[in-house]
């Protein structure tokens, strides 16, 4: 009896899932008979991106001189500490004029210090030998000139002595005269050059000496420019390095792009966005942006197309090319900082009273483009579109209500063809659907101008 009451509570619940399944299941219908009405007014045709917002000017904080360090023979070094790393995920940091910024690691400088007072150390006892070894030297060449001086006297006196001599002996002692006079004329000389040569030898060790306590100098005033301070102040943003990585602790910064970090002018602001290859065409200097903070979801600002780069680029982890395009914002804005992600629309153009439907609508089948009206797939010709709607230039107008996605059995129903003039006349055109902006209508109503934004040159990435 129980397992017979079971088997009738499972039945019944399979039966009632069953009618709940078959009374709320969806018609295949459902879904595919939304109508829209085609729409007449203001096209605008437009390329959207993300980006992240940047100040248009900044001052770089640098780290120490780069000739005194290519003098040192320093091309690299490490920051050891740094103000930034410890707001990692704001990226900002307030600061003062002469307020700490960052510390480079000074161990090779230190260590060539070391090196170089070990220099400096050695070259004043080669200098102190120096002066006591030409003291020396000086002193016995003096000597020797007092010794000759008395000598030569002493030969004089015989000169003087041998007047009543022999003729012979007067010739001999007066060539002994003679010899030490030369000897003695000789020796001073000697002394001059020897003067010389020992005042060149004492310049060349001290100018040595003076090189190296000079370059000592150098490298223990260098040692101060290790601790880097805000030159005035303002908000103090990280630098970030040619692989996108914000320079913090531990970063390596070389002798050649020293910049440690920036401090941003916050009063003018720019969004840096990039283009995909497809789109980049349609950008050009000179044409309105509209930007929206993503941290401020429907605060939207004006800008306008500053400058678009005539060279593509490599996305990181993909084949695609893309474009860099600086958009200048409009006015200053508080909440406007650095880093801050975008999303932008750039308006390439603005088309004016033309009939519109959104791109869904439209079929096409070979050649032919079509869309479901009453009953009926009726051929038209598009123009123009972007990324939500598209221009029909032909076979529509105003106010029709035609099919957002395909009714079932459509693919059954009738084609209704354009005249073959007005097919022949948009093909002698060569109507492109990027370059047209005309539309007419079935009641006759007068064309309307395409409306063009004006264009500049392409501007040149710096």
């Amino acid at each position: 009896m129980k397992r017979k009451n079971i088997l009738i509570v499972l039945g019944t619940l399979i039966l009632l899932i069953i009618l709940s399944w078959y009374f709320t299941k969806p018609s295949e219908e459902t879904g595919q008979i939304i109508k829209t009405e085609v729409a007449m007014g203001e096209f605008i045709i437009d390329v959207t991106t993300t980006g992240e917002l940047e100040a248009r000017s900044s001052e770089k904080i640098t780290g120490p001189n780069p000739m005194k360090l290519r003098n040192a023979r320093i091309w690299q070094y490490r920051i050891e500490d740094i103000v930034l790393a410890l707001l990692v995920a704001s990226g900002l940091s307030k600061g003062d004029t002469g307020q700490w910024v960052a510390t480079i690691d000074r161990s090779d400088l230190e260590n060539k210090i070391k090196d170089q007072e070990l220099d400096v150390e050695k070259l004043q006892t080669q200098f102190l030998q120096k002066q006591l070894d030409t003291t020396m030297t000086m002193r016995n060449a003096r000597d020797e000139l007092v010794n000759l001086q008395f000598t030569l006297e002493e030969k004089q006196i015989v000169v003087d002595q041998s007047l009543y001599e022999p003729p012979a002996t007067q010739r001999q002692v007066k060539l002994d005269y003679d010899k030490t006079q030369r000897t003695y004329n000789q020796a001073i000389k000697n002394y001059q050059l020897k003067l010389r040569k020992a005042n060149a030898d004492m310049r060349e060790v001290q100018a040595n000496l003076s090189k190296k306590q000079n370059r000592l100098d150098e490298f223990k005033s260098l040692l101060s420019d290790f601790v880097i301070t805000a030159p005035k102040s303002g908000m103090l943003t990280y630098k970030k390095s040619w692989d996108g990585q914000k320079v913090g602790v531990g970063s390596q910064i070389s002798a050649w792009d020293n910049v440690v970090a920036t401090l941003p002018d916050l009063s003018a602001m720019n969004s840096k966005t990039f283009v995909n290859e497809i789109d980049i065409s349609k950008v050009a200097e000179g044409q309105q942006a509209e930007i929206e903070i993503d941290a401020f979801p429907g605060k939207v600002f004006k800008g306008n197309v500053h400058e678009v780069a005539n060279m593509g680029e490599q996305m990181r982890n993909s084949n695609a090319k893309v474009f860099e395009v600086i958009i200048h914002i409009d006015g200053f804005d508080s909440i406007l900082r650095p880093s801050m992600t975008t999303k932008n629309r750039i308006i390439t153009d603005i088309i004016d009273s033309v009939l519109f439907v959104p791109i869904e609508c439209v079929s096409s089948n070979d050649s032919i483009s079509y869309v479901y009206f009453d009953g009926k797939r009726r051929q038209v010709i598009p123009g123009r579109s972007n990324e939500s709607s598209i221009i029909i230039l032909e076979g529509l107008k105003k106010g029709d209500n035609i099919y957002l996605a395909a009714p079932s059995s459509a693919e059954e129903w009738d084609i209704e063809f354009l005249d073959k003039e007005i097919v022949e006349k948009y093909k002698e055109k060569k109507v492109d659907p990027e370059d047209s902006g005309e539309a007419d209508n079935s009641e006759g109503e007068k064309k309307p101008e395409k409306g063009q934004m004006k264009k500049g040159k392409r501007g040149r990435r710096q």
